[in-house]
């Protein structure tokens, strides 16, 4: 990327298991964070941040380059985790619902933002969750 260009694109990604089930077991949940986020660490233009979630869905923190198309890079991130856990377990462990949530934030909410992923448990667990940060369809009713 040019050094010409400023840029600061912070995202809060999210997305879930296919029909909501909870596939996202206490086994595999350290295996598809860690997959998840090495993926990122190993993508050009992308800087990892914080992953979370529930039994039926993931929330990542991440900043990208602008040269990042988001609706690929998500593609990428579900469809290799996906095939990578099926693999490691030799079973259909892991499916993705299509579609996923993204908001950007600025640089100053990032430990917010990064807090919120980290404690998703308790978050859903008390019913104290962001809409904004959990949904993964866009509502026109709501855009209005």
């Amino acid at each position: 990327m040019s050094s010409h260009v400023f840029h600061e694109i912070y995202l809060h990604l999210n997305w879930h298991t296919k029909d909501n089930s909870p596939l996202i077991t206490p086994h595999l949940e350290p295996a598809i964070h860690d997959y998840l986020k090495e993926r990122c660490r190993q993508t050009k233009g992308v800087y990892f941040h914080g992953i979370g979630g529930t039994a039926d869905h993931v929330h990542l923190a991440i900043n990208i380059e602008p040269f990042v198309t988001i609706s690929a890079l998500v593609g990428e991130l579900k469809g290799a985790c996906s095939h990578e856990i099926n693999e490691q377990q030799r079973m259909k462990a892991l499916q993705w619902q299509r579609g996923f949530g993204v908001v950007s934030f600025g640089l100053k909410q990032l430990p917010w933002v990064q807090d919120y992923i980290a404690n998703q448990k308790q978050h859903h667990a008390v019913g104290h969750v962001f809409d904004r940060l959990e949904r993964t369809e866009f509502d026109e009713e709501e855009a209005g």
